[in-house]
C-alpha cells in the first residue's frame, strides 16, 4: 500500500469517523436530557425503540446494505453498479416500510396512537438513511454522506430542543423530531447527488433477488447468530439476575462506544474496496491490508481501553455503588480489544458473501458464550459473567482468522469451513440493470 493509498483511505475513514461520530453523540446526548425529564413509562418506551432499532439496523445491513456494498464494489460497470443500487435500494425501502408498520403496531400495546405512529415513521426512515449511506460510501460518495449526517446532526438536536424546551407530550414530540432529521438527511443526500432514487418491483427485479436469495438468506442467518452471540450478555444478565445488575455493565460498555464507531467507518470504508480487490484475484493485496489494519485497530483499541480502565474508578455513579467496576473494565477492554482485532476478517468473509460461514462461527460462539454466562451467573459474581463474553469472542476472533487465511491462500479447498470465495454459486454478477 502506498503512501497514497494511505492518506487516500485515511481522509475517506476521518469523513466517516466523523458522521458516524456525530450521530451518536446526538443519541447519547438526547437519551441522557430524556431520562430527568420523561416518566419512567415513557422513557422505558423510548429506550425500546432505540433498542429494536438498533436490532433493525443490522438487519437493513445484513439483507440490503452489506450485500449493496459488496456487488456496487465487485461490479466491472456503471451499468452493473446501478443494476445493484435499484435492486437493494427497494429492497430496503420495503423492508424499512415493513419495520415501520410493525413497530407502530408493537407501540400501540404502550403509547399512544400519535407516539406509535411516529416511533414507527422514525424507525422505518432512520433504516432507509442507514442504506442510503452504505450505498453512498460503496459509490465513492463520502462528503455527500458527511454532510446528510451534519444535517441529520443539526436538524434532530433543534427539534428535539425545541421539543424539551416546550413540553407538551415530548415522546410523540421527539419520536416527530427524529422523523423529521431523517427525512431531512435523506433528502440531502439524493439533492446532493443529483440522481433519482430509484425503486422497481417488476419481475426483473424479483429475479435478481431470487438469484442472491441463497446467499441472502444466509445472510439474515449470520446477523440473527451475531445479535445472540454479541447481545447475549445483555439478555441473560437481564433476565438472571435483574436490570439492577446489569446496569453497571451497561454504564461500563456505553464508555467503549467510540470503538463501534472506528470500526464501523472502517466496515463502510474496506468492504467495497476489498470486494473488488477480490473480484479481479488480488489475494495477495488483500491480506496485506487485512494485516495491516488488523494492527491499527488492535493497537487503537488496546490503547483506548488502557485509558478508559485506568479512568473508570476516578467516575462516580450510583450504579457502580458496591460492584467490581475495575473488574468489569477489565473484562469490557479486552472484550473490545478482540472485536478490534476480527473487524478485517470479518469484513473480508462478508466480501467474500461467505454468510454460511460467518453464521456457523457466530452459532458456535453464542452457544458456547450463553453456556460459559450461564454458569458464572450461578456460580459466580455477575462481573464475572463477562468472562463468558469474553470467551466468545476470543472463538470468533480465532475462527475468521483461520478461515480467512486459508481462503486467501488456497488452503482446505474441501473444508465446510474454508471453500474459497471463487466456487461460490453467488459469484454470477448482475452485468446491467436490464438483466
Amino acid at each position: 500500500m502506498t503512501q497514497t493509498d494511505v492518506n487516500r483511505i485515511a481522509r475517506r475513514l476521518v469523513l466517516m469517523i466523523g458522521g458516524e461520530a456525530m450521530q451518536s453523540c446526538f443519541h447519547f446526548a438526547l437519551g441522557i436530557a430524556l431520562i430527568h425529564v420523561l416518566s419512567a413509562h415513557d422513557y422505558g418506551v423510548f429506550a425500546i425503540v432505540m433498542v429494536i432499532g438498533g436490532v433493525g439496523l443490522t438487519y437493513i445491513r445484513s439483507l440490503t446494505a452489506m450485500p449493496a456494498s459488496i456487488w456496487i464494489g465487485q461490479s466491472q460497470s456503471r451499468a452493473g453498479a446501478d443494476a445493484y443500487e435499484v435492486t437493494f435500494g427497494s429492497g430496503a425501502t420495503l423492508l424499512s416500510a415493513l419495520m415501520a408498520v410493525a413497530i407502530a403496531l408493537v407501540l400501540r400495546f404502550w403509547a399512544d396512537r400519535g407516539a406509535a405512529i411516529a416511533g414507527g415513521c422514525f424507525i422505518g426512515l432512520w433504516s432507509l438513511r442507514s442504506h442510503l449511506r452504505t450505498t453512498f460510501f460503496a459509490r465513492g460518495r463520502q462528503r455527500i454522506v458527511g454532510f446528510s449526517d451534519l444535517i441529520f446532526t443539526l436538524s434532530g438536536a433543534g427539534l428535539a430542543g425545541v421539543a424539551l424546551w416546550a413540553g407538551g407530550d415530548l415522546l410523540l414530540e421527539v419520536f416527530f423530531a427524529l422523523t423529521v432529521a431523517n427525512t431531512l438527511g435523506i433528502a440531502a443526500m439524493l439533492a446532493l447527488s443529483r440522481r433519482p432514487f430509484r425503486i422497481s418491483y417488476g419481475p426483473k427485479m424479483r429475479r435478481r433477488y431470487a438469484r442472491l436469495w441463497r446467499q441472502l438468506s444466509w445472510s439474515g442467518v449470520s446477523v440473527t447468530t451475531t445479535n445472540l452471540q454479541g447481545q447475549g450478555i445483555a439478555l441473560l444478565v437481564t433476565a438472571i439476575a435483574g436490570p439492577a445488575a446489569y446496569a453497571p455493565i451497561a454504564a461500563v460498555l456505553t464508555l467503549f462506544v467510540p470503538l463501534r464507531v472506528a470500526a464501523t467507518a472502517l466496515v463502510n470504508l474496506m468492504q467495497p474496496e476489498l470486494a473488488s480487490l477480490l473480484a479481479q484475484s488480488e489475494d495477495e493485496r488483500v491480506w496485506r491490508q487485512v494485516k495491516i489494519w488488523a494492527a491499527i485497530m488492535g493497537t487503537g483499541g488496546f490503547a483506548y481501553g488502557a485509558a478508559m480502565t485506568t479512568l473508570l474508578p476516578m467516575i462516580k455513579s450510583q450504579a457502580f455503588e458496591g460492584t467490581p467496576v475495575h473488574l468489569i473494565g477489565i473484562f469490557a477492554w479486552a472484550i473490545h480489544s478482540v472485536t478490534m482485532l476480527y473487524v478485517m476478517p470479518r469484513i473480508v468473509l462478508e466480501a467474500m458473501t461467505a454468510f454460511r460461514t460467518v453464521a456457523l462461527i457466530t452459532t458456535v460462539a453464542a452457544i458456547i458464550s450463553i453456556a460459559c454466562i450461564t454458569l458464572l451467573l450461578f456460580l459466580a459474581p455477575v462481573a464475572w459473567a463477562l468472562a463468558g463474553a469474553a470467551i466468545s469472542e476470543i472463538i470468533v476472533l480465532a475462527a475468521s482468522w483461520i478461515v480467512v487465511r486459508r481462503r486467501l491462500h488456497g488452503m482446505s479447498e474441501g473444508s465446510s469451513l474454508a471453500f474459497t470465495h471463487r466456487q461460490q454459486p453467488e459469484a454470477a454478477p448482475l452485468t446491467s440493470p436490464g438483466s
